[in-house]
């Protein structure tokens, strides 16, 4: 299954480059309990309970039937494995279908879906590789409980039985339980594992995460251009007349969205976001115009404050102080988590075949050069030892 078919597009007030800039659709804790819940239940980008976004980065998609691998699945899942086999061999046996004098068959569709998601299946099943290698050298086993807990603890965020959340999964991202078990639940059981307990909150992330969440934010407008004389241009008229910036955002700006509204972007908030953005926008007073911020490689974006937001909550409670550490558990746990897999990349080394490359691990040395892709996985698979790793 393919990232790509099954992910969700960014709303679209976040094409403006603040990045980890509030999700319009996303829970937060400035938001009344009902109202969290409620969005919980619709955000599609929380589908699989914080646990796709990690996997998502690592285009872990797992397609494939896979047989003799070490990947925890109850007797459900054995049997739907089984029965996905018996239904290929069948098909295997008899055209597919017949337009006029020309037949089409099993081996005609699959070397026809090779052509098109070949390289993007194999690229899943070499990440698959790298983590099961992984967690085989380190005694590291996720068995099928620990993945139907998971499961059961994901369904209770959203108050759903693990049936009905397979069934929402099913409806909104085209996931069958097995795939959503073996292709999102157990990788990133596995490389949590990986990573181990590396996590730490402190006091003064607790304390950024009160501020950003709770505290004010900068209303303002937006004018983003690709140019830097041509925004330099669009700064002095701006800056001449500021009551005529939304008229310039929207013949100037090249972001589409905000552009429709005049330049009118999402609060910002501290602490999250494009950094200079951010702190230009809390520096500035009400009516003011920014000078021109680079917020990307060719990007450059001219702020007007509008003003700022009143603190929802001027105190942190118990019950707040909970909900950001748990919050701030599971964000740096995926970044944890993604340090890992980028880690386990560079050890490992990879002969792709078909894209005629080789990546990770020591390369081995002929005579003083590299060694061609593809000789040293010949040589393995004839029995000789592989190259060493790091």
């Amino acid at each position: 299954m393919s990232e790509r078919n099954h992910s969700t597009p960014e709303p679209a007030a976040q094409s403006f480059p603040t990045e980890g800039a509030p999700n319009p659709t996303e829970p937060t804790p400035m938001q009344p309990a009902k109202s969290r819940a409620a969005a919980r239940r619709n955000k599609l980008v929380w589908i699989v309970g914080g646990t796709v976004t990690a996997v998502a980065l690592f285009a872990i998609g797992f397609q494939l039937l896979r047989q003799n691998e070490a990947v925890a699945e109850t007797a459900e899942d054995a049997a739907a494995r089984q029965q996905k086999a018996n239904q290929i061999a069948k098909l295997r046996q008899r055209p597919l279908a017949r337009v006029g004098k020309k037949v089409i068959n099993y081996d005609t569709v699959a070397n026809e879906c090779f052509i098109r998601y070949g390289d993007e299946v194999l690229e899943t099943m070499k990440n698959r590789l790298i983590i099961q290698q992984a967690c085989e050298e380190r005694g590291i086993e996720i068995s099928a409980q620990q993945v139907d807990a998971e499961v059961l603890k994901i369904a209770k965020k959203f108050n759903l039985t693990p049936d009905n959340w397979y069934a929402m999964l099913h409806s909104e991202r085209g996931l069958t339980p097995l795939q959503y078990r073996t292709d999102v639940i157990w990788p990133m059981l596995a490389l949590k594992a990986l990573a181990g307990n590396t996590v730490d909150v402190t006091k003064e992330d607790l304390a950024k995460a009160f501020e950003s969440a709770y505290g004010p934010r900068v209303q303002a407008k937006m004018i983003m251009l690709d140019n830097f004389r041509h925004a330099e241009s669009v700064w002095a008229e701006a800056k001449k007349k500021p009551e005529d910036f939304e008229r310039l955002a929207q013949e100037h700006s090249i972001e589409p969205n905000s552009r429709a509204l005049g330049g009118t972007v999402p609060p910002i908030r501290k602490h999250a976001g494009n950094s200079e953005i951010v702190k230009r926008a809390f520096s500035m007073k009400a009516g003011e115009v920014s000078p021109v911020i680079q917020a990307a490689p060719g990007r450059f974006v001219i702020l007007k404050c509008e003003g700022f937001t009143d603190p929802v909550v001027k105190e942190m409670t118990p019950e707040v102080q909970q909900e950001l550490y748990n919050s701030l558990i599971e964000e740096k746990t995926q970044v944890a988590v993604a340090k890992v897999f980028e880690q386990l990349k560079k050890e490992i080394r990879v002969d792709d075949y078909l894209k005629d490359m080789t990546t990770g691990g020591h390369v081995q040395q002929v005579s003083g050069q590299q060694e061609p892709a593809g000789t040293a996985n010949v040589r393995q698979a004839t029995g000789q030892t592989p190259p060493a790793r790091r």
